[in-house]
């Protein structure tokens, strides 16, 4: 191949103009042509050349006839194609591999692949300079390469497109060659953290035989680099941490990193029964923790490990919406004071479509959290899975180069080297407020448990790490040998670590009942943990007139010295009108209900696809200048606001958005914080953040979450993805007052649900299953009078009909009441009563028995719904109400949720609506 093959990819009357811009700011210019041009620098510096720009074209052009080219000033190119090939692949050819050769990478970086020869070793070399020498031999250039590029750390980052990042990062690597360099002291923190890590797995392998622990053993090095992470990042300003990992080593850091107590810790391995019978708990190794430390140096910090699921990198997206809600209340000026650390495995960052989700949203405006710090334990196996067959990528942190993240691979054996790059990685996260990866390159020394047997799928790798020093003894070994420590240190600070050990040990054994502390308690001082009776109890959510008067008119009112479109202008302008004539529609309530929370101090984020306009166009929270395209935000010029609005479109993604918004909530109840999917059904999208997280994140780990699902649902002809959000799917997770479940069916009851989620002091997930066509339904409006002085309605009954004379009562969710109104008033039916059930979850018994009460003549009592039997709320109703014996009018079972087809769907549906007033027919 031509090895000046990459001239020939432009125009070479461009080069002229590229050369001129070159010696303007050579920052500007792409690194290979930057080089190109150093190249021609020097020639002219050491050669005379009176017409560099003549001999680039000419050089560049694909006719140079290159013996023209002086043996020299080639080689001088060379030299720079050798620094480019460390550069950009010389993190394929280090020794990071500590029980592993590494692969074979074609073609290395043997000097004849660059047209040199050992001939030219001792040749003095003015391309040196780009390397931040002076010139010097081509051996000292390699070996200066070598040192910096392909020892116990690899970088990748050529892929950068800003030049300014790429210089920081090539002068930082320069600065002692990329090695470490700590003092004594330093060193002895160092072991004394690896003694830590190595000697807890030893304690509980011996104390808790064949217990999962998921032992940290091949990989102890994170917890020193995590503590000089946390004590370097503290001396930088960062005052809180926020970190996320899964199950591998998570007890070696809460034990070590974090200072939970070991009495708890053995408590947990000891099985013991829990201190609150309403808490069911989880696993040792899922389990959170916060804790304030303070460092070495005396500076106060918050450090917070999130509770997680077996799921793996599940817990990365809520540590992004926990991390940013700390940042938007404490330190909206400065993100860089919240620092997020993701710890992740390496079978688990390439295989889990999550962290391509969460990565996305690195640098949105929504979601940037100033950068986090990735961590990777790689233990070189998932489960039974060896690499080769978990990835198709070179490396398990390939999907870092998404947003143009540096990698640093590391060999885990080497101490000093992780901690170094942890402390890269800090330098460059505070620099540039962007994410940076460490590829964490160890070894698992157990099976994927510790009574698995590892050696049944992988018994070569076995026989290699059964025989491998740990960590410990590998750095212990070589600060005995540079006489940092004496013979005695490590057995001195074994024996004082296993005393404590066992002193907690015997304390904790002593102890009946396992204690959970919540996490982020701080954060939730004044909120109560309640019942269901206590959810079912009506909560004052009214609103003064004068302050409803003032939000309409700023709610309804465009700045006058920007033009808008015709429609937007019609939109906003018709909410005062339907104000005014006393039919406030959906979107006008849900507006009011924000203008009134924030004026009471209340935070209020909205996130998920189309957002800010409404998939179906009926918020406009966020309007659009014309002929500018400039944002207007009429919430935010509510008069005496004093709670921050937000709204933001996210990213096409459903999983990792919503697990950044349940963190969110997570981190700040007095925000009302709302996801909504742009159709029901695209939820499921997310199913593991529902199941593993906002159904049972307080019955599991005793954390409260507020978070509030919007989720567009009902049957209108639009086929089977757009019709349904699967109400059973949520149904079937409500127990033990877990959630609120609501399906609303006029904008006052929508206006008072959303105040009553910040007005109680608990929190609880609510979902809502929320309007498509009601948005502009003339018959769902509402009266200023009904927001002002009313209150959330759990049930609505239906007081247009004389009770005594009603002999069918049907009880139904939603949209399909309407539906079945409109058919009654067809058929003059003044014998039917439509009860609305606007809570489904907690049921409320209690009113609905009241309401029964009140019809004794009825004998027919009905459950309708639109959707089919085998889905909607059927399947609930039958466990939960049994106060009558009652009959089902719906469709029936179907395996879609409704039919493509428009004329087939609306048969369907009448069917449906026949079987309410008819109950022989379909029998």
């Amino acid at each position: 191949m031509d090895r000046f093959s990459f001239l020939n990819a432009a125009h070479t009357e461009f080069f002229a103009q590229l050369y001129d811009q070159y010696l303007v700011n050579p920052d500007s210019v792409e690194p290979s042509w930057r080089s190109f041009f150093q190249g021609f620098d020097f020639g002219m510096t050491t050669y005379n050349d009176e017409n560099p720009v003549q001999q680039i074209v000419e050089f560049a052009s694909n006719n140079t006839d290159y013996s023209q080219v002086s043996e020299k000033l080639q080689k001088e190119f060379n030299v720079l194609k050798l620094i480019d090939g460390y550069r950009t692949r010389g993190h394929l050819f280090t020794k990071t591999n500590p029980v592993r050769d590494r692969r074979i990478s074609s073609p290395n970086l043997d000097i004849e692949n660059f047209g040199l020869s050992n001939a030219d070793l001792s040749t003095v070399f003015d391309a040196a300079k780009v390397i931040g020498v002076a010139p010097c031999s081509l051996q000292d250039i390699i070996t200066r390469l070598q040192t910096i590029y392909c020892q116990h750390i690899g970088i990748e980052y050529m892929y950068i497109r800003n030049p300014g990042v790429v210089k920081w990062i090539q002068d930082k690597l320069a600065v002692n060659v990329n090695q470490p360099n700590f003092s004594g002291d330093e060193k002895k923190i160092i072991l004394e953290k690896l003694n830590e890590a190595v000697s807890f797995e030893n304690f509980l392998h011996t104390k808790y035989v064949g217990q999962k622990r998921f032992s940290l053993e091949g990989g102890e090095t994170i917890i020193p680099a995590l503590d000089a992470l946390i004590e370097k990042a503290a001396e930088k300003g960062v005052e809180q941490f926020v970190m996320g990992m899964a199950h591998r080593g998570r007890l070696n850091v809460l034990a070590n990193i974090f200072g939970k107590s070991t009495q708890d810790i053995f408590g947990e391995f000891d099985g013991k029964d829990y201190d609150q019978e309403y808490f069911d708990g989880d696993v040792k190794y899922h389990l959170g923790l916060t804790a304030d430390k303070k460092t070495r140096t005396g500076k106060n910090i918050n450090i917070n490990l999130a509770p997680n699921p077996s799921h793996l990198e599940t817990v990365g997206a809520v540590i992004e919406g926990i991390t940013r809600a700390k940042q938007d209340k404490y330190y909206a000026d400065d993100f860089s004071k919240v620092l997020p650390i993701a710890v992740h495995g390496d079978a688990a960052i390439a295989g889990q479509g999550i962290l391509y989700e969460i990565i996305q949203m690195a640098q949105l405006d929504g979601y940037k959290t100033g950068g986090t710090i990735h961590i990777v334990i790689n233990n070189q196996v998932g489960f039974t899975t060896n690499y080769l067959d978990a990835r198709s990528s070179t490396y398990c942190t390939d999907v870092a180069k998404v947003t143009l993240s540096p990698v640093l691979h590391v060999n885990a054996d080497d101490a000093e080297a992780v901690v170094h790059a942890v402390s890269f990685a800090l330098d460059y996260r505070m620099e540039f407020g962007r994410d940076v990866f460490i590829d964490l390159l160890g070894y698992r020394k157990y099976g994927h448990n510790e009574g698995d047997e590892p050696r049944f799928t992988q018994p070569v790798l076995y026989k290699i790490i059964a025989k491998h020093k740990n960590p410990r003894d590998i750095y212990a070994e070589k600060l005995l040998s540079d006489g940092v420590i004496d013979a005695t240190y490590v057995n001195a600070l074994e024996k004082e670590y296993k005393s404590n050990m066992e002193e907690n040990l015997e304390a904790s054994r002593k102890k009946d009942l396992t204690i959970i502390t919540p996490f982020m308690k701080n954060e939730w001082e004044g909120f109560v943990q309640v019942t269901d009776t206590q959810m079912l109890q009506k909560v004052d959510t009214t609103f003064d007139k004068d302050g409803l008067d003032s939000i309409i008119n700023t709610i309804s009112t465009l700045p006058s010295d920007k033009k808008f479109i015709n429609k937007i202008t019609k939109i906003v302008t018709d909410r005062k009108a339907g104000y005014d004539n006393n039919t406030i529609d959906w979107g006008t309530a849900e507006a009011l209900a924000y203008g009134s929370l924030l004026t009471e101090g209340f935070d209020i984020r909205i996130s998920g696809q189309d957002v800010e306009r409404g998939t179906f166009s009926h918020r406009h929270a966020v309007v659009k200048v014309e002929d500018s395209e400039e944002e207007v935000i009429l919430l935010d010029a509510i008069e005496n606001k004093k709670g921050k609005f937000g709204v933001f479109n996210s990213l096409l993604s459903e999983y990792g958005v919503l697990g950044f918004d349940y963190g969110y909530a997570l981190a700040n109840p007095k925000a009302l914080t709302i996801w909504e999917a742009q159709f029901g059904d695209f939820s499921n999208g997310a199913q593991i953040m529902i199941d593993q997280y906002i159904s049972c994140g307080e019955d599991k780990w005793n954390n409260q979450n507020g978070i509030v699902l919007l989720l567009p649902h009902g049957y209108e002809g639009q086929g089977a993805e757009h019709s349904s959000a699967r109400m059973e799917r949520y149904l079937q997770l409500c127990a033990r007052q877990n959630m609120y479940v609501a399906d609303c069916t006029t904008p006052a009851n929508f206006f008072h649900l959303l105040r009553r989620q910040m007005k109680t002091n608990f929190r609880k997930p609510l979902v809502v299953f929320s309007p498509k066509s009601l948005l502009r339904d003339p018959r769902c409006v509402s009266t200023v009078e009904e927001l002002a002085k009313g209150s959330f309605q759990e049930t609505i009954d239906d007081n247009t009909v004389d009770k005594k004379a009603v002999k069918t009562l049907v009880f139904v969710t939603g949209k399909f009441y309407y539906d079945i109104v409109a058919e009654r008033e067809n058929n003059g039916r003044t014998d039917v009563a439509v009860v609305r059930i606007e809570q489904l979850f907690p049921l409320p018994v209690e009113q609905l028995k009241a309401i029964i009460a009140q019809y004794p003549n009825a004998d027919d009592y009905v459950w309708a719904q639109e959707e089919p039997k085998n889905m909607g709320a059927y399947s609930f109703m039958l466990m939960n109400f049994d106060l009558v014996k009652w009959r089902l009018a719906s469709l029936k079972a179907y395996a879609a949720p409704a039919s493509g087809s428009y004329t087939r769907a609306k048969r369907r549906h009448a069917d449906a609506i026949r079987m309410v007033f008819d109950k022989n027919l379909f029998r």
